[in-house]
């Protein structure tokens, strides 16, 4: 994909009118790897480099860094020890849950823990997960820079997502809060205990997604390698940039709602409280205006792991690229239009829920496009079932139960009755925890290799996904059928009927549980004692792979030039012109 020029060691600016030179000539153009970025002889890796000063200047120099892989790196380390946290959690609420009495839990406390769970999976887990995690490790790699626009401002959001999270750890320790991870008033400008740090916490967490969201734009916009137009750019890069675009317009909008919800509670001003003439509902119309944005957030940056995995392990050019990077984006836009399908049963007006309904209907479209076009893609390819490859065909077995479930959420009718209920919950988990926890785990295991220079057990990450795909259907999947017949969520007594449904699912989470605690396991393993990667392990042609492995400080030694789509793969080009498809 790429030729090294030593001639202009500096990256310069590409315009976003960037002429694509096959559709010009009707030609593919081949890569000359001729100069390739890879050897660099001694110079040590960004993993490694500052080592022989000393440790407390090793550690330093992690900790006031501006390299991007780094920052994302320290990301993933943050993200991974509260996605335990949120994991102890669920699991000590389902042990709760395996009989329909009482058992080692209170009232207060199941309603503290499932808050807990909640608030730290979506603030501190999923929304940063990609984008935060691979997303700051891969952007400038993909895009051919030494680095993001904003370095700075990078490490700024790394250090202001800390800040957060550290609010909320604050408010966990001064006795929990129980009013779920969406704050609804009346009852969070009511009840007692240190609900308003919660929301200084979630607060300030925004402004770490606003960062983020500002440094993508910038960098796609500005910093692009000589020849990368944005239909040349990898679908990573598209769903990065959709994700950016809604964490900057909506991010905002929750930041003042929480902001307000905090001044209801220490100033008793009368915004949602309406014993003050406030009106509670006016407070869901503004979390849900972000929060529903903030699902493509959490899903968005998966769609775009998917179509890099898809293609590089089925050996075959992406189906449908132009549609599928248009819809990422009309999904981030149409995205901002369906809040109101959460408020069906809020008293809002008849037209107001058909606006709505039709509204959600029509934005599964553009998934639905997406879907289609990596099936498209998967056809006739040669797939090999690696690691990434599994997780990928678990990705869209889940998330497609889960995107038709939500027709029946969106259908005013059927809402009625399953709103509220342990429906949602699995509707819920089976599009983000699937989306985005299957997804960032297919695309850990696929960039692993650069990220960390060594290779994990390929068994032994085979074995791992087969048992989070079955734990996870065994956990959730019990969860529909509970809540077609009426089940409420949040309950931790509820009637004997139940009981095995609610077993089963429990059974399946601990099963769940074991898979993810052996990936850790043998990840582990893989990082200190794994046998050293290659450069390019799964033959992709997207610019990552043209850097060291692991890349050095400054990735690149020379600007790299894109001469080549993401998806031309050198063979494929060998069998266009054999006449073979």
């Amino acid at each position: 994909m790429t030729v090294e020029t030593p001639e202009n060691p500096e990256m310069p600016e590409t315009s976003d009118d960037s002429v694509d030179t096959a559709a010009e000539t009707g030609t593919t153009p081949t890569a000359d790897h001729s100069h390739d970025d890879h050897g660099h002889g001694d110079e040590p890796s960004y993993l490694t480099y500052g080592m022989e000063k000393g440790l407390l200047s090793f550690i330093k120099s992690w900790l006031i860094t501006v390299d991007h892989k780094r920052i994302g790196i320290m990301y993933l380390i943050s993200v991974l020890f509260f996605f335990a946290v949120a994991g102890f959690t669920a699991i000590a609420f389902r042990i709760e849950l395996l009989t329909a009495a009482p058992d080692f839990m209170s009232a207060d406390t199941y309603n503290k823990a499932f808050t807990l769970h909640g608030g730290i999976m979506v603030f501190l887990v999923i929304i940063p997960l990609t984008p935060a995690a691979l997303g700051n490790f891969l952007l400038p790699l993909m895009l051919g820079a030494k680095d993001v626009a904003f370095p700075k401002l990078n490490l700024a959001s790394l250090y202001v997502y800390w800040l957060g999270a550290a609010l909320l750890v604050y408010a966990v320790l001064g006795g929990g809060f129980d009013t779920g991870w969406t704050f609804y008033t009346p009852y969070s400008t009511t009840a007692q205990g240190p609900i308003t740090w919660a929301l200084l916490g979630a607060f300030t967490l925004g402004f770490s997604s606003i960062f983020t969201g500002l440094n993508f734009i910038v960098t796609i916009h500005k910093m692009r390698a000589p020849g990368m137009g944005f239909f040349r750019m990898p679908l990573m890069l598209w769903a990065l940039y959709a994700t950016a675009l809604t964490q900057l317009l909506a991010t905002p909008v929750l930041a003042i709602t929480l902001l307000l919800v905090a001044m209801e509670r220490i100033m008793g001003i009368g915004i949602f409280n309406p014993d003050l003439g406030g009106d509670p509902v006016l407070m869901q119309h503004f979390f849900w205006f972000y929060s529903h944005p903030a699902v493509y957030i959490m899903i968005l940056p998966a769609f775009g792991i998917i179509s890099e995995l898809v293609s590089v392990h089925s050996r075959k050019r992406i189906f449908g690229y132009g549609a599928i990077a248009l819809s990422s984006v009309s999904i981030a836009l149409v995205g901002f239009l369906v809040w109101g399908h959460h408020m069906f049963v809020s008293g809002q007006s008849e037209l107001s829920g058909v606006v709505f309904s039709f509204l959600t209907f029509f934005v599964a479209i553009p998934t639905a496009i997406k879907i289609f076009s990596w099936v498209g893609t998967m056809w006739g390819g040669s797939i090999r079932f690696n690691t990434p490859m599994l997780y990928t065909l678990s990705f869209l077995f889940l998330f497609l139960i889960g995107g038709l479930t939500g027709l029946f959420l969106a259908t005013m009718s059927t809402d009625v009755h399953l709103h509220d209920t342990y429906f949602v919950v699995s509707h819920f988990h089976y599009v983000m925890a699937s989306g985005a926890v299957i997804s960032f785990l297919g695309g850990l295991h696929h960039w692993w290799p650069k990220m960390f220079g060594t290779m994990y057990n390929e068994t032994a990450g085979r074995v791992g996904a087969v048992i989070i795909f079955l734990g996870f259907n065994l956990t959730f999947f019990p969860q529909f059928v509970a809540g077609s017949r009426g089940m409420p969520r949040r309950y931790h007594e509820y009637v004997k009927e139940f009981e095995g449904l609610q077993a089963m699912s429990s059974y399946g989470s601990f099963i769940l549980a074991a898979g993810l605690v052996w990936v850790l396991c043998y990840l582990l393993y893989a990082l200190f004692k794994g046998p050293k990667a290659t450069d390019n392990p799964w033959g992709a042609v997207t610019l990552e792979w043209e850097t060291a492995t692991p890349p050095i400080e400054h990735n690149f030694h020379h600007t790299p030039v894109c001469v080549r789509g993401p998806y031309d793969f050198p063979e494929i080009d060998e069998s266009l012109s054999d006449g073979k498809h």
